[in-house]
């Protein structure tokens, strides 16, 4: 095995249990609810803490990265993760279980970034978007894990148990990565960010704020569905039980694993901005679907969520096209920006539907949330089609 697959794999673990707490509230949240008496709100917003916190981790994450490396500061940020899982796991308040669900967001705020630049070293330019999309479609597979099995092993052992173990394997995990991943390979410099460019020109610029609002919204509802909501809907909406739930959750990260893999490729086929604009259109068929047929036969539930699953994927892109929108020297922190605004949709979006749901029902939040998508698909469309003007 060459010393960068062996980076490769080493991070992919990391990246595998971020994908895998961060979804694990969608299959254990009638469990919250029961053991600790959380309202729709509460259960939101406690749930959306890892995003408000992993997202404000991108802000400073970009400078620590380029000035020490992957190999220090994300082992780091996982021990972080690693008592928060223990603290959300012995939490008997509403507080506690906060805390704990925000340390977990901080310790796995550098599973991709941190990845993407030990890549940037590791692997030849023209190998780089294939790594980097293979990355994520096998570390969206963590999902897969807190779907069914998540579903099973929580009744076997119980939910506190299970955060307990995963405490411990975030630490291993840690240890692997601090003693098995190198910055950079034998007799290559860690290179230094010449601080070149001017990082307000990303914020001010409208190309920016169009790509970023179709990835709050797209990534954001991606995740914040997948993660907590999506479960949440089958136990109330449903009356489903936790292995049924935990089957069509696992449909949702299979077909999103797929859409990881295809992406790239149609992207390159068809043009990034309208393969992109098309999977955020038919990702809006989803909700709009559940919001107006909650009651629809049982294969039309797995179709929907295979759907938003594959499509809700597409997200991904938005960060090559950030790479290929600006300068060079703004690279790093336009994909960082971007990846901000798609946590930051992920924190608003998973609180939002909670404080819907407390004032009325499903159906309500997801027509509210269909026309949020439908508007910043709006505001993107300019960007396809100046896109497809070039191609012709």
């Amino acid at each position: 095995m060459s010393a960068a697959s062996r980076v490769f794999i080493i991070l992919l673990l990391a990246y595998f249990l971020s994908y895998f707490f961060r979804a694990t509230n969608a299959v254990i949240s009638p469990d919250l609810r029961r053991d600790l008496g959380l309202t729709s709100a509460e259960l939101g917003l406690m749930t959306s803490l890892f995003y408000l916190t992993f997202a404000i981790a991108q802000l400073p994450l970009g400078a620590l990265l380029d000035r020490f490396g992957p190999r220090f500061v994300h082992p780091a940020l996982m021990l972080l993760g690693a008592i928060g899982a223990l603290i959300f796991a012995s939490a008997q308040d509403f507080f506690t279980l906060s805390l704990g669900r925000a340390l977990l967001g901080i310790g796995f705020a550098a599973a991709l970034m941190g990845a993407l630049k030990a890549f940037s070293l590791w692997f030849p330019a023209h190998r780089y978007a294939s790594v980097s999309s293979l990355y994520v479609a096998l570390g969206a597979s963590g999902a897969i894990a807190a779907s069914s099995p998540l579903a099973w092993l929580k009744e076997q052992i119980g939910w506190r148990t299970v955060f307990e173990w995963g405490a411990l394997v975030i630490v291993l995990v840690a240890l692997v990565v601090a003693l098995g991943v190198r910055n950079a390979p034998t007799g290559m410099a860690l290179p230094r960010n010449a601080q070149g460019g001017n990082a307000a020109l990303i914020w001010q610029s409208s190309l920016f704020w169009r790509m970023g609002w179709l990835n709050f919204m797209l990534g954001g509802g991606f995740l914040a569905w997948q993660t907590l909501w999506g479960g949440d809907f089958l136990f109330k909406v449903r009356g489903m039980g936790s292995l049924e739930v935990g089957s069509i959750l696992f449909t949702f990260s299979l077909a999103a694993l797929l859409g990881f893999l295809l992406c790239g490729p149609l992207a390159d086929r068809w043009g990034l901005p309208r393969v992109l604009l098309t999977a955020s259109i038919a990702f809006t068929l989803g909700p709009l679907l559940l919001a107006l047929w909650p009651q629809m036969p049982l294969l039309g539930i797995y179709i929907t969520y295979a759907l938003m699953g594959f499509t809700g994927a597409f997200n991904i892109l938005s960060l090559a096209q950030a790479r290929l929108t600006f300068p060079t020297e703004l690279t790093g922190r336009a994909v960082t920006a971007i990846n901000f605004m798609g946590f930051m949709g992920v924190f608003l979006l998973q609180w939002g539907i909670g404080v819907v749901l407390g004032l009325g029902n499903y159906s309500t939040a997801l027509l509210i949330w269909s026309a949020l998508i439908a508007l910043a698909i709006g505001g993107y469309l300019p960007l396809a089609l100046q896109a497809n003007k070039r191609s012709l």
